[in-house]
């Protein structure tokens, strides 16, 4: 299925405010199928069980993408799936989320840690603050804020911190390295959850990969320029062999 693309959501928002782009990927190839599939709601925060559900519930032989954790889950299915897999494509999404002593470009462990027990204590409040850390950096912010909202799901407070664990946990740097198929990483130039930065390291691990910088744009940059970012991922899709 070389012409079905499946895209995951990031933490703290739901497939529909995220339609824009794969309404605008469908507007650019009729014959491209692409499909928003929800993040699980698991209450374990182990990231191999995340991983194994996904590999239950989606297709085999299809493309895989994602927006911010979305993207590092995607990045992981498609490091198990090897030769199953038809290609990856990511979103501002940080190999790892949080820094670590060998990867610096990411957020401070302890904001971290304050921002998931804001998560566990007041979790609308930080679903608020997640959605405008979302569009800090946007053209027009306000705009991006009131699509970050729409169709927001009543997710279960349980399954968000676990799914903040996760976000934290997860390290994709070794699945990238490993898996051999046709790989895209977008990255946002004024991300307040992403350091631009990342693009850059991401480029020096994977020299042989396509990394782009898409300069005055947010953390939400594919709601700030879908038909942009849709040319693009169409021209990588038929450039890795879907024509």
């Amino acid at each position: 299925m070389r012409n079905r693309l499946v895209l995951l959501p990031g933490w703290g928002v739901g497939t529909a405010s995220l339609d824009p782009l794969p309404a605008s990927l469908r507007a650019q190839d009729a014959r491209l199928q692409v499909e928003l599939m929800p993040l699980p709601e698991l209450a374990d925060s182990d990231v191999q069980a995340w991983v194994d559900h996904l590999d239950r519930k989606l297709p085999n032989d299809v493309w895989l993408g994602g927006w911010s954790l979305g993207g590092m889950l995607a990045s992981a299915l498609a490091h198990k799936r090897g030769d199953h897999c038809c290609g990856l494509l990511t979103l501002a999404s940080n190999p790892s989320f949080v820094a670590r002593p060998d990867w610096p470009h990411g957020m401070a462990e302890d904001t971290f840690g304050t921002f998931l027990d804001g998560c566990r204590s007041h979790t609308q409040v930080t679903l608020k603050r997640f959605r405008t850390l979302c569009s800090d950096g946007a053209q027009q912010p306000r705009t991006l804020l009131r699509q970050l909202g729409v169709g927001v799901p009543d997710t279960d407070p349980l399954y968000l911190a676990t799914g903040l664990e996760v976000l934290a946990r997860l390290d994709t740097r070794e699945a990238l390295q490993a898996y051999a198929g046709p790989q895209l990483h977008l990255f946002a130039g004024s991300d307040a959850l992403v350091p631009s930065e990342a693009a850059k390291a991401l480029s020096e691990l994977l020299p042989d990969v396509e990394v782009g910088l898409v300069e005055d744009s947010s953390h939400a940059f594919l709601l700030e320029y879908p038909q942009e970012l849709a040319a693009g991922i169409k021209s990588f899709l038929h450039e890795s062999g879907d024509d």
